[in-house]
């Protein structure tokens, strides 16, 4: 594969929303079915897929090496069921390891596990995305502290790995405060919608604007209102990062639970 591969930010949903029974009953449907056309969006197989989920923070950017990953249900109070999914995806001892090299010559502290499981931040929506598991995925935390900047750095090192066939993804959400979601979907969330516009807007700005609005995001209209903590919003950092010198465009929107969500990619698809 010669052809450069774009990167993706994703909204994972709520726990394993796409895999069981909801109130309202169709809450999940339009994100579900994007999930599932995602692969036709990137165009080319990828070789490995490289996330970030909003559900890792390591004090070291530190990489998931295992040749065969478990999964981590790290989820509550959902059906019995949804605790026996599976996505036997293999894992990449050897990207694990050109992830490593990558950010250590940029800098950046690294470490591996060889214990921790795919959490449902990567599981859940490539089940939907690639479900029949057979391209490797590594998992690649978030570093305390949550700096914005140093996230947008992180993933600029990795941007060489798109020309190798590896697809790097940001699995969080645009609008995360779990105290503002509406659960009956009665009504939707103007703060969502106005820090929804913004990223939207950032995305889009040339690159050099646009990672000096993402490093500012805490400034956006109703940016914190939109992430009290900023663990769901920083996969976007990354990828943005991996984007390099490649323009953004917001290719998915939805109004789930009172909030405005969105997805986002960088250059075009292979």
């Amino acid at each position: 594969m010669t052809d450069k591969l774009p990167t993706l930010f994703v909204p994972h949903g709520g726990g394993p929303c796409f895999f069981m029974e909801w109130n309202p009953p169709d809450a999940w449907n339009r994100m579900g079915d994007w999930l599932r056309g995602v692969s036709g969006l990137i165009g080319a197989r990828p070789k490995a897929v490289l996330v970030v989920s909003g559900h890792w923070e390591e004090p070291s950017f530190t990489v998931n090496a295992q040749a065969a990953p478990p999964l981590l249900y790290d989820y509550n109070g959902f059906p019995e069921h949804t605790y026996r999914l599976t996505y036997p995806a293999p894992g990449s001892p050897a990207l694990a390891a050109q992830v490593r090299e990558l950010l250590s010559k940029a800098g950046s502290p690294t470490a591996e596990d060889h214990r921790r499981g795919l959490d449902h931040g990567v599981f859940i929506p490539f089940k939907l995305i690639y479900p029949d598991a057979d391209i490797p995925v590594v998992q690649l935390s978030l570093r305390t502290g949550l700096d914005p900047a140093e996230h947008i750095a992180m993933g600029r090192a990795l941007e060489p790995l798109r020309e190798q066939g590896v697809l790097i993804v940001g699995s969080g959400m645009s609008f995360h405060n779990m105290r503002r979601f509406r659960w009956d979907g009665s009504s939707l969330d103007p703060d969502s919608v106005r820090f929804d516009s913004w990223l939207a807007e950032t995305v889009e700005a040339e690159p050099a604007e646009r990672e000096r609005r993402l490093t500012a995001w805490a400034d956006a209209p109703s940016g914190r209102v939109s992430h009290p903590r900023e663990e769901h919003l920083l996969p976007l950092h990354v990828v943005a990062g991996a984007a390099g010198g490649d323009l953004g465009h917001r290719v998915f929107e939805d109004r789930v639970l009172g909030s405005a969500q969105s997805a986002f990619l960088f250059g075009k698809a292979a």
